[in-house]
């Protein structure tokens, strides 16, 4: 039985970890929380303090899937001694939730962004960032990840009351029934909304768009300038200032990652946060004549059917046919590409043995 201090649990640390941690720290091994990566180097916090620290040879070249390597939340097992001004990761215990979308450009694999979040705050611009379909995108992702959302509204200075009003019932037209928080960071409003949801112990992470208010809300909540803001262009578009994604410690016990914003937002994996974002077509489509109906032209559709009547929005179900397909997609792609790598792996272990490499 490893032994886990107390004050770990100020972090995040609870029973779940706990128990999921008891196989794979070794003796004389520490548990800390990685709180920024930086490249090859990562930042990690634990009841000592904070200190910097690298993957061991062994994890890092035994270690197949980009995925697996540390990211911003995950709780790490390390080894540290005091003569040395880092400490080194040997393993990354079960994470008990995600944040994840398909790496940028061409490449079919999941990239992390952050693990063991509790609640992602979803940040849109009430001005030129709002966008439905990109909201659904986001809560797809988050809800896969057996993370909780809630909506952030921001820069509503910019906007009449009449105006926002309007945003919040698209938002609920498209069957969308996580909380939203509309907020100022330039008079206040809305704000002391925001961290009364902010609890001691919890995890949170910002997502949004480059130049949304996400750092603004950050220096809001702290009560000071600690995160690099720059002032609006003359259209009142935010500009991007985040560079790197770091966890915070408010003062309340709460803990808060920035994240920068994202160009590309591919969906992989999103069977399940499909399931609950789409809720009101899933129940539809258990109506349809034919269990494996695709809702694009089957007769007896129930979900075409409500779309043509009215009563399912156009703009949500042509969001869902694109997520799903896309999803479906990448999904193939990536299992063709493990596959792949397995095949290969097989085949270095083969000729290795056919050149003697592994004898004795």
């Amino acid at each position: 039985m490893i032994s886990v201090s107390e004050q770990l649990n100020q972090f995040g640390w609870n029973e779940w970890f706990d128990a999921k941690a008891q196989e794979i720290i070794w003796a004389g091994h520490r548990v800390a929380r990685v709180v920024a990566v930086d490249r090859e180097q990562l930042l990690v916090i634990d009841e000592s303090g904070e200190y910097r620290a690298k993957l061991a040879g062994r994890f890092l070249y035994t270690t197949e899937r980009p995925s697996d390597f540390p990211c911003v939340g995950d709780w790490v097992s390390i080894q540290y001694s005091g003569s040395d001004d880092f400490g080194i990761i040997h393993d990354v215990v079960p994470r008990k939730s995600f944040l994840r979308r398909k790496a940028a450009g061409d490449t079919i694999e999941y990239q992390m962004i952050a693990a063991n979040i509790d609640v992602a705050l979803i940040v849109q611009s009430c001005q030129f960032d709002f966008n439905v379909n990109r909201l659904e995108r986001y809560l797809v992702m988050v809800r896969n990840g057996q993370v909780d959302p809630v909506v952030l509204l921001t820069k509503t200075d910019l906007i009449s009351p009449e105006t926002l009003q309007e945003l919040i019932d698209e938002i609920k037209n498209a069957g969308i029934t996580t909380e939203v928080i509309a907020l100022s960071n330039i008079t206040g409003e809305g704000v002391n909304n925001v961290r009364d949801i902010l609890q001691s112990g919890k995890t949170y992470s910002l997502l949004g768009s480059s130049g949304v208010g996400k750092s603004t809300l950050i220096n809001q909540l702290i009560g000071r300038q600690i995160l690099e803001t720059k002032m609006v262009s003359g259209t009142g578009e935010g500009r991007h200032t985040t560079v790197r994604r770091e966890l915070i410690l408010l003062s309340n016990g709460a803990m808060l990652i920035d994240n920068p914003g994202m160009r590309e937002f591919g969906i992989m994996g999103a069977e399940e946060g499909m399931g609950d974002s789409f809720a009101d077509i899933y129940v539809l489509a258990s109506k349809c004549k034919y269990r494996d109906c695709s809702h694009s032209n089957e007769k007896g559709c129930a979900v075409l059917a409500a779309v043509e009547e009215g009563s399912l929005h156009r703009a949500h179900y042509q969001n869902f046919i694109k997520l799903r397909t896309e999803s479906e997609f990448h999904d193939l792609s990536y299992l063709e590409k493990r596959n792949k790598d397995k095949a290969f792996g097989r085949y270095i272990k083969s000729a290795k043995k056919d050149l003697g490499i592994n004898r004795k």
